[in-house]
């Protein structure tokens, strides 16, 4: 393959996957950024040879600049640093990665070059995405979701669209499924890190573990889709063999399946529309045995409830739920609150702002 990639949130889960997967498919490393990983920024630089980085903190740009010396890198700091990598870097494809909030300046910059964009961070479309698919299309920027859920969804779309009855988002229903709230409690940051199926950045595998990632991934398939909240299912799928399926107009249900891997829909990203061979190991049915469902119990796990009507109520509502979230999961993994009380936290924030 000939292309280019920059990777915004090189140090993260994603990231890391995304250059595994370059690396793989011989795809040349234009840029990098993170916030301040920066040893492991350095032996990223040391083996992709990027021609940019950027690096959030200040101090740990300037700790990287005396690390790496000796190479032809150049590093950019801060936050306009991020919005200049991801302007300017060249890359034929832009992998958006970096978590929270954060990413959306970066998002928004990285639309404005017109090429494409492998999404990764939602939280850009939770937050602004009216604006994040306006920019697209006003700098004719093409979105090909990572995320396991939304690539399953636009892989089923292809040849398809505008025939849609409902998308269905399947989650595994994260370490917690089955448990009460009452068995919730007493629940660790430790325990609730404890993915059954997937390796994923702490952020998110708290999300999944509230169902939030869920909800904040129905707000995301919104606006990638163009679909109301409404024609948004979500049901829980433990063995996260089918990553989401589209019920059409006719009756049918197309679904798109895989072992969970992210490094499955990072390649489809990087490769679209052609199929490559991969990391991901093929599916063996015969070994599964079995696939089941089960409806989301909305009275023990809030959270997607929360985002359910935050998605009715539109962009400014979504943002507060993500805002909230976000501080809901940092007090939590500082042992400030206990698990039960981030979607009372976010409750809480809509209240007092008026969307609930």
């Amino acid at each position: 393959m000939k292309k280019t990639i920059t990777v915004l949130g090189s140090t993260g889960s994603i990231g890391r996957q995304t250059l595994e997967v370059a690396e793989h498919l011989g795809i040349t490393v234009k840029a990098l950024s993170a916030d301040k990983s920066i040893d492991l920024l350095e032996e990223q630089i040391r083996k992709f040879n990027p021609e940019l980085v950027a690096v959030y903190d200040d101090k740990a740009a300037g700790e990287l600049e005396t690390l790496i010396k000796d190479t032809a890198t150049r590093v950019l700091k801060g936050k306009k640093g991020q919005i200049e990598l991801a302007r300017n870097s060249g890359a034929d494809i832009i992998v958006t990665a970096i978590a929270g909030q954060a990413g959306l300046e970066p998002t928004l910059a990285a639309l404005e070059t017109g090429r494409r964009i492998a999404l990764a961070n939602k939280e850009p479309l939770v937050c602004a995405g009216d604006k994040v698919m306006q920019t697209a299309r006003d700098y004719g920027a093409e979105i090909i979701p990572v995320d396991s859920e939304h690539s399953a969804i636009f892989q089923c779309l292809e040849g398809v669209a505008g025939q849609i009855n409902k998308l269905v988002l399947t989650a595994s229903g994260g370490p917690f499924r089955g448990k009460t709230r009452k068995e919730l409690e007493k629940i660790t940051p430790e325990e609730a890190l404890k993915h059954p199926n997937w390796d994923m950045g702490k952020k998110i595998t708290i999300d999944s573990a509230t169902l939030m990632n869920k909800g904040l991934e129905l707000i995301e398939a919104m606006h990638l889709f163009g679909v109301d909240p409404d024609q948004i299912e979500v049901i829980i799928h433990p063995e996260s063999i089918i990553h989401s399926m589209v019920e059409f107009t006719d009756g049918s249900t197309i679904a798109q399946l895989s072992n969970p891997d992210m490094r499955q829909p990072i390649q489809y990203a990087l490769t679209y529309p052609d199929r490559q061979p991969s990391l991901t190991k093929p599916l063996d049915l015969l070994k599964i045995n079995k696939l089941t469902f089960e409806k989301p119990d909305l009275d023990t796990f809030p959270c997607l409830r929360l985002a359910q009507v935050a998605a009715r109520k539109g962009t400014p509502a979504c943002a507060i739920l993500n805002e909230a979230n976000e501080k809901a999961v940092e007090l939590f993994l500082n042992k400030k609150i206990g698990f039960n009380e981030i979607p009372k936290f976010i409750e809480n924030a809509m209240k007092g702002t008026s969307c609930l």
